[in-house]
């Protein structure tokens, strides 16, 4: 079992326009809804890949029984803590003319400081069942910067391998408790050390600098372009799927998602980044997040590369 930690899960909506013009009347061709959220989008991709994975973290309000129930409906165990604070939306907008998509993101809301209490104990007791725990995402606002630092002491303390997908405070928090692996992108990477990260020179510094604070590996996403990885000895650099996206939110969270299903499998992290790099491919041919199937990761996996650096 893989344990799936977000305190900020969401409900989300993808609407579809032929042309999408600003300060009109727009109407939408196409209108899906779904489950969504960092840590959701990661265990919906596992539970696709064959993995067991275990949702945890907050929920509130109707969307948070919608997304309860969505959970239910894919048949992927959760155990949430209900809170007061209302479940956020958000919204992918999608404009078939120009191949834009534009995310419209609802900020989660803060909750009682006891809510976290309650769920560091719902992950203290998962962790003996499970191989590896994913922390996606940022905290609810107020909530405590060193939340995913204490998730990855329980997860070393149980034998389990953490991993860190967030930026800022929380992630610098985290290095400190040594997680197996943290997964910022390039953006994220940047507004974790400080400093603009101009070519691949400055992202492996960067990188190198994680690994220094604490983080035994690292693994950098890019959008299109390659991902770099480094175990703290070797540089791999994994290509992209060469694909033409139909809607790309939630990729990095399928990368993230794949490349643990492999690590846990015991595979090198350049090989298991190849595998992440088709998660997040195929992710990017579906209209909803996570919502990718198995076999054409499998398919995208087959064409793609990841080779070790000097």
């Amino acid at each position: 079992m893989i344990l799936c930690i977000g305190t900020t899960p969401a409900t989300q909506r993808v609407m579809i326009f032929q042309r999408l013009a600003v300060d009109r009347v727009n109407r939408a061709v196409t209108t899906l809804d779904g489950i969504a959220g960092k840590s959701v989008n990661v265990a919906k991709v596992l539970k696709a890949l064959g993995e067991e994975p275990l949702a945890a973290g907050f929920l509130g309000g109707e969307r948070g029984e919608r997304l309860r129930a969505g959970l239910v409906a894919r048949g992927i165990a959760q155990e949430f803590i209900t809170v007061t604070a209302p479940t956020r939306e958000c919204l992918t907008v999608i404009d078939r003319s120009n191949g834009t998509v534009t995310e419209l993101v609802e900020e989660s809301r803060a909750v009682a400081p006891g809510d976290y209490e309650r769920l560091e104990q719902i992950i203290r007791r998962r962790l003996a069942d499970c191989q590896a725990v994913i922390m996606s995402g940022s905290l609810t606002p107020g909530g405590p910067a060193g939340f995913y630092r204490r998730c990855t002491e329980l997860a070393h303390q149980a034998g389990v391998l953490p991993v860190v997908d967030t930026q800022g405070a929380p992630l610098l928090e985290a290095l400190a408790a040594g997680p197996g692996l943290v997964k910022p992108n390039r953006f994220e990477l940047a507004a974790t050390v400080g400093r603009e990260l101009k070519d691949e020179a400055a992202v492996r510094e960067a990188m190198r600098e994680l690994h220094r604070r604490g983080a035994r590996r690292v693994v950098v996403t890019n959008g299109k372009e390659a991902t770099l990885a480094y175990d703290g000895e070797s540089f791999w650099r994994s290509a992209s799927a060469p694909i033409m996206a139909v809607n790309p939110i939630g990729s990095g969270d399928a990368f993230t998602a794949a490349l643990v299903w492999r690590l846990v499998k015991g595979e090198h992290l350049g090989e298991a980044c190849r595998w992440a790099a088709a998660a997040g491919g195929a992710n990017a041919l579906t209209l909803m997040a996570g919502e990718l199937e198995g076999a054409e990761v499998e398919r995208l996996a087959d064409n793609l590369t990841s080779e070790r650096l000097d």
